[in-house]
């Protein structure tokens, strides 16, 4: 069985300069991986010239407005600050009492019950400095983070689906909850800008993901942001879809991987990806039949359709299970994404390559 850390201390296959790196998304997705991206970042104190990434930066969805999140976003008027928590645990140095302290959740019957320490501590340095970015940053220098993180825009926004059925449906929770297909996602407001901090990282970058994550709620309102899609595009950096082991009910239910790139494309508005990181590991027969219970399986690697976009297929080991759900092996997808970046862009060819270890 694989583990989350499976060659997640592996050595990039040949020296090569130290890499830029920018993982877009959100969730617990984004945060997965960037667990696994930490392991090539140098410790504070060490010597950087070895590390295969000199620069790992996290740009993250800020649409949720459910749970703790909601809750503090509602009340306080401030970002959801539960994604973003999440990576900065992830990427955290001290993966002991700090991170335990930022994940620690209230429960009871108060006025906290429910809300996470670490969402309430961003949300007070929010206060403090009057700059929910900054708040981000100085949360980042006190878990010593190996990485920058960005929220995708530091505006107040909200996410409005327009259903297979002609009808709306506004906020993050309303629409995962609804029971109609999703046709289309916008964001409201629609002109919203990215942090120029985010605009340069992408700029600068060498090797760029997207994914894994909830195509409609977590990754698509990434693309949404005015700047980041065309940032992308213009960037020299090789670009990365990590898709997901499994379909997700009411965000992805019978799509294949080449749907979840047409529909970020679509949201895009241009084309912005080289290469598909794709699971060729097939869940046990018992998962397999408790996903079915929700109507969801694992995603249709549609190789031959991924190269018509333009997007080269690359199958990997990156499944393995834990605690009744399936999740992505961290450590074999950060290998094989750092692989990725000493790569040309995709050509037409035959077969579905393999990256070797």
């Amino acid at each position: 069985m694989k583990t989350p850390a499976t060659k997640s201390m592996a050595k990039p296959p040949r020296e090569r300069r130290a890499l830029q790196v920018v993982a877009i998304g959100g969730g617990t997705g984004l945060s997965t991986l960037l667990k696994g991206l930490r392991e090539y970042v140098a410790r504070p104190g060490e010597n950087a010239a070895g590390a295969a990434i000199a620069e790992l930066s996290a740009v993250v969805t800020v649409t949720d407005d459910g749970g703790s999140s909601g809750r503090l976003r509602k009340e306080l008027n401030i970002l959801p600050p539960g994604d973003i928590r999440n990576c900065i645990v992830a990427l955290s140095e001290d993966q002991a009492l700090l991170s335990q302290l930022f994940q620690y959740r209230f429960h009871g019957e108060s006025a906290l019950d429910g809300h996470s320490f670490g969402n309430l501590f961003l949300a007070a340095l929010a206060g403090v400095t009057g700059d929910f970015a900054e708040a981000v940053k100085l949360s980042s220098e006190i878990l010593t983070t190996r990485g920058h993180i960005f929220p995708a825009t530091t505006s107040n926004v909200e996410l409005e689906a327009v259903m297979n059925d002609g009808s709306r449906v506004r906020g993050e929770t309303r629409i995962t909850c609804s029971q109609k297909r999703i046709v289309r996602l916008e964001m409201v407001p629609g002109d919203v800008k990215p942090m120029p901090q985010t605009l340069a990282a992408l700029a600068q970058a060498d090797l760029i993901s997207i994914g894994p994550g909830s195509l409609f709620t977590s990754l698509i309102p990434n693309v949404l942001v005015h700047g980041i899609p065309e940032a992308m595009a213009n960037s020299p950096a090789i670009k990365v879809f990590v898709c997901n082991l499994m379909t997700q009910a009411n965000e992805s239910l019978g799509l294949t991987a080449a749907d979840h790139v047409r529909a970020i494309y679509d949201h895009a508005g241009c084309a912005i990806l080289d290469y598909a990181l794709l699971n060729r590991t097939p869940a046990s027969r018992a998962m397999k039949a408790k996903y079915a219970l929700e109507a969801a399986t694992q995603i249709v690697a549609d190789a031959e359709e991924l190269r018509k976009l333009g997007v080269e297929p690359i199958f990997g080991d990156y499944l393995f299970e834990e605690d009744g759900v399936v999740r992505h092996a961290y450590g074999a997808v950060a290998h094989d994404l750092l692989q990725l970046a000493s790569r040309p862009r995709p050509r037409a060819a035959a077969g579905s390559p393999t990256l070797k270890a």
